[in-house]
């Protein structure tokens, strides 16, 4: 029998391995920083003493009544055709930054609000927006830009 002494080694740490993480988590940070000194570019802007000259665009409502009426700012029009809503349109409008307002009526026929769409491109209004009401019973606006085609 051997009953000789065995010599206990103590436990060592690979360092090794340990570096390498270190050495990757180091990377990640590095490429992960934004350095926000190096891309900030330091101007002086020049200054002027005129005022902000911001008009709104003139706004135009049509209005579709249940019984299919039409209306533009509250002035009747004489029949519902696209070519009369798009003479109106044409008189109406100030510019190209014009907007229209289509409030049309809940039960009113989808056909109508197509040709109101119809005619405000035909008349170069590219802005349309739908009239709407709020669960409070306010009249808001949404939908801006609402396509019309070429």
């Amino acid at each position: 029998m051997n009953f000789r002494k065995r010599r206990h080694e103590e436990p060592e740490i690979n360092l090794i391995p340990f570096i390498d993480v270190l050495l990757v988590v180091l990377i990640f940070l590095m490429l992960s920083t934004t350095f926000n000194q190096l891309t900030q570019v330091q101007i002086t802007l020049p200054s002027a003493n005129t005022e902000k000259q911001n008009t709104p665009p003139q706004a135009l409502t049509l209005t579709i009544q249940a019984d299919g009426r039409f209306s533009l700012n509250q002035r009747a029009l004489a029949s519902g055709s696209v070519a009369d809503i798009q003479t109106a349109l044409q008189a109406a409008q100030a510019g190209p930054e014009t907007i229209l307002v289509i409030a049309a009526d809940q039960s009113v026929r989808h056909q109508l609000v197509i040709s109101a769409m119809e005619a405000a491109r035909r008349a170069g209004l590219s802005r349309v927006s739908f009239a709407s009401q709020s669960s409070a019973g306010a009249r808001s606006k949404a939908g801006d830009r609402a396509g019309s085609g070429p």
